[in-house]
């Protein structure tokens, strides 16, 4: 028995062998008192998947389910949705002050869109010529394109209500010009 004089965490108590219990068989050439210095371990997680670009590696690159491609293209989908509902306020704004036909309006505010669509396209079509095939990058989301798409409506927008005379005359107002 250990001397009751000394600290809890420094006694030691010694349990004799019971038959029948042993120290379970270890996995992976454990042996007690041998440290494995230098053998090669497996990962505990999965790496980074490698991209080879079709030009090195002299194959096709692998084949990724469409899913994955529409996953891709949905990051960074708030920021030309913020872009487009600011165009649309902006150009509700212009139509309602034009007291008018709306048939105008709607066709120019559906160019818009659709020039942002093309722009959208073409800034994806840079990246990847750029990005994956020029630097060998992996593209993960598509937030650059999105965030050239939400710019650019921004400028569709300020531009509706640089047409609007009310708002411009508010402007000068403010600003003392």
């Amino acid at each position: 028995m250990a001397d009751q004089t000394q600290p809890w965490a420094e006694r030691t108590v010694e349990v004799p062998p019971q038959s029948g219990v042993g120290v379970p068989p270890q996995r992976d050439g454990f042996r007690r008192g041998v440290a494995a210095v230098g053998q090669p371990r497996t990962p505990r997680t999965d790496q980074f998947p490698t991209a080879e670009p079709a030009d090195w590696s002299g194959g096709p690159a692998p084949r990724r389910p469409l899913s994955w491609h529409l996953a891709q293209l949905r990051r960074g989908g708030e920021w030309s949705a913020a872009g487009a509902l600011f165009a649309f306020v902006c150009w509700g704004i212009w139509a309602i002050s034009g007291r008018g036909n709306l048939t105008t309006p709607l066709l120019t505010f559906g160019l818009s869109l659709l020039t942002s669509a093309g722009l959208f396209a073409l800034a994806r079509l840079l990246g990847r010529l750029v990005w994956e095939r020029q630097l060998g990058r992996v593209r993960r989301s598509a937030r650059g394109a999105h965030l050239v798409t939400a710019l650019f409506l921004v400028g569709v927008g300020v531009a509706y209500l640089q047409q609007t005379e009310w708002v411009m005359a508010a402007w000068s107002w403010v600003t003392g010009h």
